[in-house]
């Protein structure tokens, strides 16, 4: 009778289990939060890099285009940059890139933009292997991951159509669409174009083309069947996708900070408390030669931090099951992370960072962080329209002449 019990209750754990994986797509506010991470740490560094772009990764670079072209043949990455040599097609690239960074952290068709972000950053960043900081790693991976997520559920322009539309929506009649069907388009004669000219990198391109076969499928199937078991099927397809892209996120930033923590502890410079000392010592690791001075003088200081830096990276993925230890080292990692930017002048690579650890930031918090940025904005939206008006009185209010 007990053995009989503890099946059923196994089958309704594991059975609950499966419904909420397929159900829906978990995590809403940390995909979201993670895509306007990266979208925005890479927008920035390409206008940073904007006088630098042909030295870092155009026609003007060290490493010119016939290494590059050597080294893809080798490692089978993907670059569309080796498609032509022109300068023209390299600023076409990096337009692309910096418009689709923007859309991406705007949330503007998403699973679009999404595909453009990650051929800008893979056809950059393969282009120029050595041109980055560590944290150019991180947007590579997270750039791939973010194309199989659902990350434009909430704090973007998608959710924001979605809403107007189901409020305005009329039973039976499925919303117009032209935008998304004419991208759509466009999208797949830059594939058919991309197809022939590719040379390396296959397996980034077979995955554009099936998003975009499924991204049709999936218009068509929530136009003419919006209540069918296609559309649920589809509906469980891609929840189970985002899930596990959401999983491998995790996944990866615990393995970051693992790997980084246990080669440290290797290290003889971490096992005497002096490693932090030598990066603050070296002239493009020094924006503030004064601030780094004070800090390296302390020794006390030096070495609590250099230990606490390797306890903390090493920790980090046993406290996944303690979720009030998890949030306190979390907000210590992100501060951690905020000092490097400032004391060794790698802001991009904080940033990156810091869009990593976002995935595990709890849900409660991200819910009220939103809250008080749409009330900030609709406090600044309020008083940028009161504006015109205030001065539109104080010029109807007659003058009075004194004297």
């Amino acid at each position: 009778m007990r053995e009989t019990c503890g099946r059923e209750t196994l089958d309704r754990k594991i059975a609950s289990a499966v419904q909420r994986v397929t159900s829906a797509a978990l995590g809403p506010y940390q995909s979201a939060i993670i895509r306007i991470g990266f979208a925005g740490t890479w927008l920035l560094f390409l206008l940073r890099e904007l006088p630098n772009r042909h030295e870092l990764y155009g026609p003007d670079g060290p490493w010119n285009a016939d290494m590059a072209r050597r080294l893809i043949t080798d490692n089978d990455a993907f670059t569309a940059l080796m498609w032509s040599d022109s300068t023209l097609w390299f600023e076409v690239l990096y337009g692309v890139g910096v418009v689709s960074s923007l859309l991406l952290m705007l949330g503007w068709r998403t699973r679009a933009m999404s595909g453009l972000f990650m051929i800008g950053v893979l056809s950059l960043q393969n282009r120029s292997i050595f041109m980055g900081d560590g944290g150019d790693n991180v947007i590579h991976l997270m750039a791939i991951y973010l194309v199989l997520t659902r990350c434009a559920q909430v704090w973007s322009l998608d959710a924001r159509r979605a809403a107007r539309w189901a409020a305005t929506a009329i039973p039976g009649v499925p919303p117009r669409d032209r935008v998304g069907p004419a991208l759509w388009a466009v999208l797949g004669f830059g594939l058919v174009i991309a197809t022939f000219l590719n040379q390396t990198g296959w397996f980034v391109l077979l995955l554009l083309w099936v998003l975009w076969v499924a991204q049709g499928l999936w218009w068509m199937v929530s136009r003419y069947a919006p209540d069918s078991e296609p559309r649920t099927l589809l509906d469980v397809l891609a929840n189970l996708t985002h899930n596990a892209a959401l999983v491998v996120i995790m996944a990866e930033v615990c393995v970051i900070y693992a790997t980084a923590g246990w080669y440290k502890i290797q290290g003889s410079r971490w096992q005497d408390g002096t490693a932090l000392y030598y990066p603050l010592k070296l002239d493009y690791f020094t924006p503030w030669p004064a601030l780094s001075d004070l800090l390296a003088s302390g020794g006390v200081m030096v070495m609590v931090l250099t230990y606490g830096t390797v306890v903390v990276q090493v920790a980090f993925p046993f406290t996944l099951f303690n979720r009030r230890v998890k949030n306190v080292l979390l907000v210590v990692m992100m501060l951690e992370h905020a000092a490097i930017a400032v004391l060794l002048g790698l802001p991009f690579f904080s940033l990156a960072m810091i869009a990593a650890d976002a995935v595990f930031l709890p849900t409660a918090f991200l819910v009220r962080l939103g809250g008080r940025a749409a009330r900030g904005r609709n406090r600044l939206l309020s008083r940028v329209d009161a504006a015109p008006e205030q001065r539109r009185e104080s010029q109807d209010q007659p003058r009075t002449l004194v004297g």
